[in-house]
């Protein structure tokens, strides 16, 4: 779809501004088919809650984002639909309230698909109700009824960091799909500097070669979401399809940012997560040893991580991160950015970070201390 912003006017914009009235984010009244100052702002506060990029127009993204709030928890009955899956804000309501109680459902991403069918089907067998996997009255009834069942920590996080355990330190024969961010006719950012055109794409995918070439070299199975064609430009759907045919083990996407304010600058860090306590643990761990590693070797400023619902994150089935490695609309990163010494450094501290999401939490080495050469050495020996 194209984009729907201010000054737009319509069906289209009368179906969202309902939505957000719905939401208790924009007022009755006023004309309904306008996309005015308040709604944009009422756009911008939705996007803000649900973990979206907060510009205040509706993609793809964010329309699909919008039509599943429509929902609450009981108003509809759930249950597996093939090939199209129900979407919705109940839907991961439910999948968060069987979190609590210990059934696994995977990630909380909104999504009913066949976990989800699964864990509703051990919960009806348990409370006596018969396992059709759908959710209606009488398993509503039974949920509500029902308090939280584990203990001791987030349930996901437990199952999650247990997974991990069990797969040992060793990075050799585990598979990790590495996305250079846009592509194809589409170039991300792009900056004119001088004789030169700098954009995101390249950036992306010189990042994400050379990532390939030392995961490859510590013993990973390493897979690129694209490669370099102009051709070569997969929806964020197909990239989250693609790891997830894969099995992959993680996800690292690759982008850099920009800002009409050439102040902007600095590498921020993002993972799968609503904000309102949904997240994915494991995500969340690498994004901050991504985060921690990358400011640690190269002096960027530290932007943080950050929760977020982009497709991307919330649809693979694996931890995944998105890492906006500095600004390239400002002069001080975007001088780093060009300097192919500089991207080797982000690789290695990326590198340094997937190698320690295996070492136990008790095993765990400082930040910046990890000789990425030292990994290359090891699986030679081995092998």
């Amino acid at each position: 779809m194209r984009r729907i912003r201010h000054g737009d006017h319509g069906p289209a914009v009368a179906e969202i501004r309902a939505i957000l009235v719905g939401q208790d984010l924009l007022p009755q009244g006023g004309d309904p088919g306008d996309f005015d100052a308040a709604t944009e702002t009422a756009v911008r506060a939705f996007q803000q809650s649900r973990g979206l990029t907060a510009d205040g127009e509706v993609d793809d993204e964010t329309w699909r984002a919008l039509d599943a709030a429509r929902w609450r928890l009981g108003a509809r009955s759930l249950y597996q639909s093939i090939p199209d899956p129900l979407v919705g804000e109940d839907v991961r309501t439910l999948q968060e309230r069987l979190l609590e109680m210990g059934f696994d459902v995977g990630r909380a991403d909104g999504v009913y698909g066949a976990r989800t069918a699964r864990a509703v089907a051990q919960f009806q067998r348990e409370v006596g109700l018969h396992p059709d996997g759908g959710c209606g009255p009488q398993t509503m009834n039974a949920l509500r009824r029902l308090g939280r069942k584990v203990v001791g920590g987030r349930p996901q996080w437990l199952r999650e960091q247990d997974t991990f355990r069990q797969s040992g330190p060793n990075l050799v024969g585990k598979t990790i799909v590495v996305d250079p961010g846009h592509g194809g006719p589409d170039a991300g950012i792009v900056v004119p500097d001088g004789p030169l055109r700098w954009t995101e794409a390249e950036l992306a995918y010189d990042l994400a070669a050379r990532l390939e070439g030392r995961l490859g070299a510590a013993g990973m199975r390493v897979h690129l979401t694209r490669g370099p064609s102009p051709a070569s430009s997969p929806s964020q759907l197909e990239r989250a399809q693609l790891a997830n045919d894969l099995g992959a083990d993680l996800l690292i996407s690759l982008h850099v940012d920009g800002h009409a304010n050439p102040g902007a600058d600095g590498v921020a860090t993002f993972h799968y997560g609503t904000g309102n306590g949904a997240t994915s643990t494991v995500g969340e761990r690498l994004a901050g040893l991504v985060q921690r590693e990358i400011v640690a070797r190269t002096g960027l400023r530290n932007c943080q991580i950050h929760p977020k619902t982009w497709d991307l994150l919330r649809l693979t089935r694996m931890p995944a991160v998105r890492v906006d490695v500095g600004y390239l609309t400002s002069p001080q990163d975007r001088e780093h950015l060009v300097d192919p010494l500089f991207r080797e450094q982000v690789v290695e501290a990326i590198v340094a970070a997937v190698q320690r999401m295996w070492y136990p939490l008790d095993a765990d080495v400082p930040t910046g201390s990890i000789d990425v050469r030292q990994l290359r050495a090891m699986v030679a020996a081995d092998s």
